[in-house]
């Protein structure tokens, strides 16, 4: 039955794949393409890779779709004409596909149990989890300890993109308030506070997100999640705050430099927790010397570096959402 619902699944995806290529109006495009996400996060889910489809579904049909809304607000409803070159592109496009196909052939088959990463790697992270860890999800093991130097580098680099997305929005004026409008309260027609079923919709569903990003935060180490994904939870509900009620409003809760703070906090908390280790005798993001019993220290140093990361991806989250909002239409 599951080898059905895949299947399924996956013909929707290439159906959705098309209609994306297909259509010439954007808003459709950006509408088909969280739908994409959706049918990516739930074959994800058919494959047991939770964690995953939680980043995916919370970022990639999520903020992504609202970055990608924000980005058509500055241009046009249509695509404007297309290449010349379509049978250029095209050929492209089929010369690409043919090597990865090809490419697919060497792979292991799915699920096996003899593949060389079951037989090298993957027993020792299983074994090696539980004797230096204990703790019952070996993929927050693999990333925050094992693989720490890996996952510090996956937060810088969205640390930078961050910046360098900000830095490309600072390169044009931005809008402006007008002089009428007093500086403390919304801009009129900000937002939707004059439609009172997504604003009271809204306002119900926000507690519980960011409660479920609590939830998705420190219940890490039992089950999927992570600060990866939490981050990108608890950017969603900012970003529906400033959909419901206005930008001005949500910078007012959160303003601009608190914002700031996160983005570059998160980054230093994870590095201070590696800085630590090394004061403390041992190495660079080695937990084990965090507390008396190696254990624990593990434990302590996961807390806190999941901590930053679910801190840093919800600054830098934030921060793209309002760079984009607020520019001028052009």
């Amino acid at each position: 039955m599951s080898v059905v619902f895949s299947v399924f699944m996956l013909t929707l995806l290439v159906i959705t794949t098309f209609a994306i290529v297909r259509t010439r109006h954007l808003f459709v495009a950006v509408v088909l393409t969280g739908i994409f996400s959706l049918l990516i996060a739930a074959i994800f889910f058919l494959l047991d890779a939770a964690d995953v489809a939680l980043t995916e579904a919370a970022i990639g049909a999520g903020i992504a779709t609202v970055l990608f809304l924000g980005a058509l607000a500055l241009t046009g409803e249509h695509e404007r004409g297309g290449s010349r070159n379509r049978l250029l592109s095209l050929a492209v496009v089929a010369v690409i596909a043919s090597i990865l196909i090809y490419a697919t052939f060497d792979n292991p088959r799915f699920g096996d149990p003899q593949a060389p990463v079951h037989q090298h790697v993957s027993p020792w992270y299983l074994d090696g989890t539980r004797e230096y860890i204990d703790i019952p999800n070996v993929v927050t093991a693999v990333l925050g300890s094992f693989r720490g130097y890996d996952t510090l580098g996956e937060v810088f680099v969205v640390f930078t993109a961050g910046i360098g997305v900000l830095f490309l929005f600072s390169a044009q004026p931005r809008r402006r308030r007008s002089s009428s409008q007093p500086a403390t309260g919304p801009i009129e027609g900000e937002g939707l506070r004059h439609y009172l079923i997504p604003r009271v919709v809204g306002r119900m569903l926000i507690p519980f997100i960011l409660l479920f990003g609590l939830y998705v935060q420190f219940h890490g180490e039992y089950g999927p999640g992570g600060g990866f994904q939490a981050g990108a939870i608890f950017a969603a509900a900012v970003i529906l705050y400033a959909l419901l009620e206005g930008e001005t409003r949500a910078l007012r809760a959160l303003p601009a430099s608190v914002l700031t703070g996160l983005m570059a906090g998160g980054a230093l908390l994870y590095s201070a927790v590696g800085v630590a280790g090394m004061l403390l005798g041992s190495h660079f993001l080695d937990y084990s010397v965090l507390a008396a019993d190696p254990v624990v220290g593990q434990q302590i140093g996961i807390v806190l570096i999941e901590a930053g990361v679910g801190i840093t991806v919800a600054g830098v989250l934030i921060s793209v959402f309002h760079a984009f909002a607020a520019r001028e239409s052009v």
